[in-house]
């Protein structure tokens, strides 16, 4: 099956082909480093993970570019209402430091955090600040060409009525906007929609010199130049939080394809919006989570993953304690199917081989459906399912372990998940109350009472411990069954 992928620009699915054939070339919005980032921001980087891993398990070598925002990112995008302040010179403020050490300290805590959602490392992660002469020479063609004009101030603005396909991503024509129009006009653009290409302003910490004034880039300049400097003009695959749409990406569009005259990105993919426990995250409502007081509180950054893919991208997912719960419950499942695998000695089992084929061609048809993630789950816990059965009934030799535990491992590796075999613990690892229950059940075997052993055991499985007895005595370890 050819892998097809929704695309916002078309608003369809659409079979994906690269430009180059076996390269794909893949743009991801990143963090704007005033912050810690949320699982909102980490939804949008764990699909963009998930589409690089799916796309390399084709065949395909992803050229995946992700990068960090360390200036013009402001509060309140000027596109749409008066300009606001820069996040991170604010974050700066409040916090008493420079810009530059706010971006050093959150994107070292991004690069901890993706580690532990086991994101890949992208072939390049541009920053804003260091591609300055980059916009300064993207903002050059477009005043050349006649799309952008420079303000008395020295600030530069992108025309958007000379760009006739604006809104074509969105579905906001310039026409349908100018209409509706309810910004307070400002005095230095022609257009309340016309947007900053460059900004002039000395009460900015962060500025550069440039042929029109000393100031900095625009938000939306910044993506068009680092993506057209590593990836080239035209791009296969552009990502991003569905919030992204406009703006943001309308505005990239418009300013590379003026500057150049060709197609921008190919493919546009954005992810929907996150709820907690039902609504829009926000600080003001007390649910906004970041992702590392999770990871503090000891929750297995696999099941924050695996929560995190759940639901379909373009489906609103909705995050909840008990939901990541379920989620770890799920991951112990996994991981207890994986230790029993390595362990199996039973007969050989030609239905399990059989029904390897068919996991594997329905996981596979799943991810080439736009990367849906809930059918291709069902699939990895039918083989749960089925296997555990089989285990049971004694029917699941080394080879047929060996099939599954490679197939599993594929299925892991595309999801981004590791599963590990269980420890076995002892007498002295025991919680105390299971230590007693484990104690008393050797005195009974001892005793050769094992009626009365045994339903201690049975005892202990229906609270989740599993019990093994050595020559060492018993030990035990969490059982998913």
């Amino acid at each position: 099956m050819r892998l097809k992928l929704f695309n916002t620009l078309g608003r369809k699915k659409q079979v994906f082909r690269p430009l180059k054939d076996k390269v794909v070339t893949m743009y991801n919005c990143g963090l704007t480093v005033y912050d810690y980032g949320h699982i909102g921001n980490f939804r949008a980087f764990v699909f963009a993970d998930l589409l690089r891993r799916w796309l390399e398990f084709k065949g395909y070598r992803v050229k995946q570019v992700m990068n960090f925002t360390d200036v013009g990112h402001l509060t309140i995008d000027e596109t749409l209402h008066q300009a606001g302040e820069d996040k991170i010179e604010l974050a700066a403020k409040k916090q008493r430091k420079r810009p530059e050490e706010i971006a050093e300290f959150y994107i070292k805590a991004f690069l901890e955090d993706s580690k532990a959602l086991n994101l890949l490392e992208p072939w390049k992660r541009p920053r804003a600040t260091q591609h300055i002469q980059e916009m300064i020479n993207l903002i050059k063609k477009l005043l050349k060409r006649g799309y952008a004009y420079i303000a008395k101030s020295g600030s530069v603005y992108f025309e958007v009525k000379k760009f006739k396909q604006y809104g074509k991503l969105s579905g906001n024509p310039i026409e349908q906007l100018m209409a509706g129009a309810r910004i307070e006009p400002n005095p230095e653009k022609k257009s309340p929609y016309d947007f900053a290409l460059w900004i002039c302003d000395p009460k900015h910490l962060m500025q550069w010199d440039a042929p029109w004034g000393r100031g900095y880039p625009g938000w939306h300049i910044e993506c068009s130049a680092m993506a057209i400097k590593y990836l080239g003009e035209t791009i296969d695959i552009h990502t991003g939080g569905e919030d992204n749409i406009f703006p943001h990406h309308e505005c990239e569009i418009a300013q590379s394809e003026a500057a150049t005259g060709k197609p921008f990105a190919r493919f546009w993919l954005h992810v929907r919006h996150l709820l907690v426990n039902g609504r829009k995250m926000s600080k003001s409502l007390g649910n906004f989570i970041i992702l590392r007081d999770l990871l503090k509180q000891g929750w297995d950054p696999r099941a924050v993953r695996l929560l995190l893919e759940s639901a379909h991208y373009r489906d609103q997912l909705n995050f909840t304690l008990s939901a990541l719960k379920q989620a770890e419950r799920n991951l112990e499942k996994l991981d207890n199917l994986w230790t029993q695998l390595k362990q199996a000695k039973g007969k050989p089992n030609p239905k399990l081989r059989k029904n390897a084929r068919k996991y594997w061609k329905d996981f596979c048809r799943a991810m080439d459906d736009d990367l849906n993630t809930p059918k291709a789950l069902s699939v990895i816990f039918r083989l749960l399912s089925d296997t555990n059965r089989e285990l049971q009934a004694g029917k699941v030799s080394r080879g047929d372990a060996k099939l599954i535990l490679n197939l599993l491992e594929k299925f892991g590796w595309v999801f981004g998940l590791e599963f590990r075999e269980k420890e076995w613990l002892g007498l002295k690892e025991a919680p105390p109350w299971l230590r007693k229950l484990l104690e008393r059940r050797e005195n009974l075997r001892k005793q050769r009472k094992f009626e009365e052993a045994d339903r201690i055991r049975s005892e202990l499985r229906k609270k989740g411990i599993e019990i093994e007895d050595t020559k060492e005595g018993p030990r035990w370890r969490k059982s998913s069954s």
